[in-house]
């Protein structure tokens, strides 16, 4: 298992980057894993777009969900039974948006060992290449002199250090772990709902620690606000742990996502700012078509004249 992942995720991750490494000028490892992360967000974009679009779509149906759960009126199997068909009825499904994190963390591993060998071993550079990879002309400058390989981001950042090593704090790496965890934590807020009356999830467990029956989509969505806080920290307890080129990844990624969902929700208000809009012109037609018939119904009156 173990060497087909070698095979078919980790070496093709590798010779991508090392690709994109080869041929960029100035072959700086830092725009490099920039640019891949670009690049598989991109070629990722179709399932992505579909998440968001799901995502977005159960949004739009808490309303709805709120009304299901006064009619079950406690029933968890009916309310279970109503919200699959309203979900069926709006072509939502629930569980579609796991799927590009499956996609992600294979990328992610194959990265992590990607980086860890190029900084313990950059012959690697050699030895884990594709034999086209291997003939471009900036690998092949590197066999004759290897010491021509830097791991930086624009020669500042050593992308192979860590935020926290046994030699002191190293001040770049800990700044790139900070900024990734803002990304994370503003690209998670982007896809929660505003709700100021949604319960807090402390609030939700001293209610069902006296008694009172803890609703499920008020749990879901307190987890999900708790989570928006919790996942940067962890982010960057991770990040500072692990060569910085890996906190570079997560920045890139996170950034890249906060503008492939802010370009989906801005279509989205397009389109609402669309239909209200049309909405509203077919209210003003339907008014004056109203006036009309009104209009045409009313005829003048005439009065009798009686014969003498």
């Amino acid at each position: 298992m173990l060497e087909l992942f070698r095979t078919f995720v980790e070496q093709p991750v590798f010779n991508l980057l090392e690709f994109i490494y080869a041929i960029f000028p100035g072959h700086d490892l830092g725009i490099s894993i920039i640019i891949f992360t670009i690049v598989i967000r991109m070629l990722l974009w179709p399932l992505v777009k579909k998440q968001l679009h799901q995502t977005k779509a159960m949004r739009k149906l808490q309303p709805e969900l709120k009304k299901l759960k006064k009619a079950a009126k406690g029933d968890r199997q009916k309310e279970a039974r109503l919200q699959m068909e309203l979900y069926k009825e709006h072509g939502v499904k629930p569980f579609s948006t796991i799927g590009t994190l499956i996609l992600q963390l294979p990328i992610f591993i194959a990265l992590f060992f990607s980086i860890r060998k190029l900084i313990e071993d950059p012959t690697v550079l050699f030895s884990f290449s594709y034999a086209w990879v291997r003939d471009l002309p900036h690998i092949q400058q590197l066999m004759s002199d290897i010491s021509g390989f830097e791991h930086t981001l624009l020669g500042v950042v050593d992308l192979s250090r860590k935020g926290i090593e046994s030699g002191g704090p190293y001040v770049p790496a800990i700044a790139l772990a900070i900024i990734a965890a803002i990304a994370q934590y503003y690209q998670s807020k982007l896809m929660l709902p505003d709700d100021k009356d949604a319960k807090k999830l402390k609030d939700i467990m001293s209610d069902a620690a006296a008694g009172k029956q803890a609703d499920q989509g008020e749990v879901a969505g307190a987890v999900s606000r708790t989570m928006m806080y919790f996942l940067p920290f962890i982010t960057f307890i991770f990040a500072i742990s692990l060569p910085s080129a890996l906190a570079l990844y997560i920045l890139t990624t996170s950034a890249v996502g906060y503008a492939q969902q802010a370009y989906v929700l801005n279509q989205d208000k397009e389109e609402m700012h669309e239909l209200a809009v049309g909405a509203e012109k077919e209210e003003e037609a339907k008014t004056k078509r109203e006036k009309r018939e009104k209009t045409g119904k009313k005829k003048p009156s005439r009065k009798k004249k009686g014969r003498k």
